[in-house]
């Protein structure tokens, strides 16, 4: 009968415990590597680009810019000449940027290609020039990472 009391009172004890713990789920922990098929110059380890996916607890944390995405929105728009003459153009892109573990970025370009060559180079132009970053780290180490800026052309306008 002492087995079963104290079985009794230590469970709810144990469990109680355990679910105090910070549950960590698989995406919490999941890290994506980029598959790199030709050296890229500048890189500090090609075999380990990392796209960081910073989750609550889990050590990641993206590289930082040196402009905000308002400014870089400003940017884009002061500078793209492509759409000055096309008030009512709309499309979407992707920019790939690579940023080495130094915050040095080393590589630019167009993932998902708007409907013009010539607007995708102009873009390119303005996010190059962006060089000097703060690395993305890994618990604090930092690593080459990828980072990607999603856009949107409404009427005209360039939004990130």
């Amino acid at each position: 009968m002492k087995k079963i009391l104290i079985a009794v009172v230590a469970l709810p004890l144990v469990l109680a415990c355990a679910s105090s713990q910070k549950p960590t789920s698989g995406l919490g922990n999941f890290m994506a590597t980029m598959q790199v098929d030709e050296p890229i110059p500048g890189v500090c380890d090609n075999t380990k680009v990392l796209a960081l996916l910073p989750f609550e607890g889990n050590g990641q944390v993206k590289a930082q810019p040196p402009l905000t995405k308002k400014q870089l929105s400003e940017a884009l728009n002061a500078e793209v000449t492509f759409l000055k003459d096309k008030p009512t153009y709309s499309d979407t892109g992707m920019v790939n940027l690579i940023v080495n573990c130094e915050g040095t970025m080393v590589r630019c370009q167009i993932d998902n290609k708007t409907q013009s060559p010539e607007l995708d180079q102009q873009i390119v132009a303005v996010f190059s020039r962006m060089k000097d970053w703060k690395p993305g780290t890994y618990k604090g180490t930092p690593v080459d990472s990828s980072v990607l800026y999603r856009f949107t052309i409404e009427n005209g306008v360039i939004s990130l």
